[in-house]
This record gives structure tokens, C-alpha cells and sequence, in this order.
């Protein structure tokens, strides 16, 4: 009886994820990033790398070239051996019906797209503009200052960069009902990443921290809502059997 038991319990699907659960943790992030901003955290940690000479790192080989170009490089690598797998996935992707993986795929793009649609319509500039780093006159302008410019071309905010790791998320929300593991190692990797994406941009002055954190945040966003509103076209049964 107990061995029967057990069989049902193996053989029954993982408890789906609520989005109650993700928007609170949607909302707890955004409450830490604003408490970031209030703190005033950004301007002392780029003065860790800049000075009124400038950001030593911005055009060195190792932050300037391989940890810009190449990692980028190497992300849209991963994404295409991702697109590949939509005919032949890789063993811990098999799991996933087509229609996960192209959820997969397209939530990856849309968040890519997405964060230089709201560069544009940004007033911040980006450290190395400001007049204390050997810049214009830009001044500095916490994110909290609504309304007010730095004087400078702005266009910095968020962090174009650490979208490169952080629109990986999706693989964690695509995993984590399948394959646990895979997805909180996917979930390490890919944080890891994009702060470390996020710090090689500091040190050059391309961007403050919390603008790659608010680009994990808005990617973490528009992910948990995708996946979602999309649950009935991806799942409609089994979340396995279904085909486009």
C-alpha cells in the first residue's frame, strides 16, 4: 500500500508556482531597489573606480573588450544553441514542450528589446558624463529626484548590458516546475552573471550598480507576468502534449 502511495506521489506533477508568490517577490525587490536609492548607495561605489581623470577601466582589454563584447558574444552563443534545441533540445530541456521552449525563447527577446526602449526615454547619464569623473557638466541626479535632469545627454538607465545575463531568467521560470535542480543552478548562474556584467560596467563608469539591478528587476517582472498570462497556452493540458 505505502509502495503504491509513493508511486502516485512520484509520478504526480510538481505544484505550479502561484503568481501571488512571484508578485510578492516582484513587489520585496522593487521595495529593496528603492531603498537602495534612498541610501544613496551608487555615486560612493562608482568613486571606488573614478576619479576627475576619469574610469581607468572603461577602455582596458580585459572590461572594455572581453568582458563587453565577448560576453555578449557568448550570450547570444547560448541563445542560439537555445534556439537550436526547439528541434533538438538539449537532455535537461526535453522536459519542456515546443511551446515552453519558444515561450522560453521569445520572453529572452522581449526582455532584451524592451530595456533599450526605456534607455531612450531615460533623463541619466552615465557616470563618466558626470563633471566629478572628468566629464561635462553633469551633475548627479538620484533616480528618486523625479523631474529633474542632470544636464546631461541621459539615455543610460537601465543597464542595456545586464540584460545580456539577466534575460536568462526565463530559463529559471521554465525549469522550475521540471527540473528543480537544473533551474536553481540555471537561476545561480545567470544572477552571478548579470551582477558580475553589472560591476564590470561600474568599474568603467558606463553605468551606477543599480542600474543593472533595476535591469534584473525589470527582466524578473516581465518575466513572472509572461509566464503567467501565457500558463493556459503553454499547459493547456499536461503542459507536455501540446504542439504548435
Amino acid at each position: 500500500m505505502m509502495g503504491a502511495q509513493a508511486e502516485v506521489a512520484l509520478a504526480s506533477p510538481p505544484a505550479p508556482h502561484t503568481a501571488l508568490r512571484d508578485g510578492l517577490w516582484v513587489g520585496a525587490a522593487l521595495l529593496l531597489l528603492l531603498a537602495w536609492d534612498l541610501a544613496g548607495l551608487d555615486l560612493p561605489l562608482a568613486r571606488l573606480y573614478g576619479s576627475a581623470q576619469g574610469f581607468p577601466w572603461r577602455d582596458h582589454w580585459l572590461t572594455g573588450g572581453v568582458l563587453y563584447g565577448g560576453a555578449r558574444g557568448l550570450a547570444w552563443g547560448i541563445f542560439a544553441v537555445l534556439l537550436l534545441g526547439m528541434w533538438w533540445p538539449l537532455p535537461v530541456v526535453r522536459a519542456l514542450s515546443r511551446r515552453e521552449r519558444v515561450w522560453w525563447l521569445a520572453t529572452m527577446l522581449l526582455c532584451v528589446a524592451l530595456i533599450p526602449l526605456i534607455k531612450r526615454t531615460s533623463w541619466t547619464s552615465c557616470p563618466w558624463s558626470l563633471a566629478e569623473f572628468g566629464g561635462t557638466v553633469v551633475r548627479y541626479v538620484p533616480h528618486g529626484a523625479l523631474g529633474q535632469r542632470d544636464g546631461g545627454p541621459g539615455g543610460c538607465f537601465p543597464s542595456g548590458h545586464a540584460s545580456t545575463a539577466f534575460s536568462f531568467l526565463a530559463g529559471w521560470f521554465a525549469l522550475r516546475e521540471r527540473q528543480t535542480r537544473a533551474a536553481k543552478l540555471w537561476l545561480i548562474v545567470t544572477v552571478a552573471a548579470g551582477l558580475m556584467l553589472g560591476w564590470v560596467q561600474m568599474m568603467r563608469g558606463a553605468h551606477y550598480l543599480s542600474h543593472s539591478l533595476w535591469t534584473a528587476w525589470v527582466c524578473w517582472a516581465v518575466t513572472a507576468l509572461s509566464f503567467h498570462c501565457t500558463r493556459s497556452w503553454r499547459s493547456p493540458t499536461d503542459g507536455r502534449s501540446n504542439v504548435i
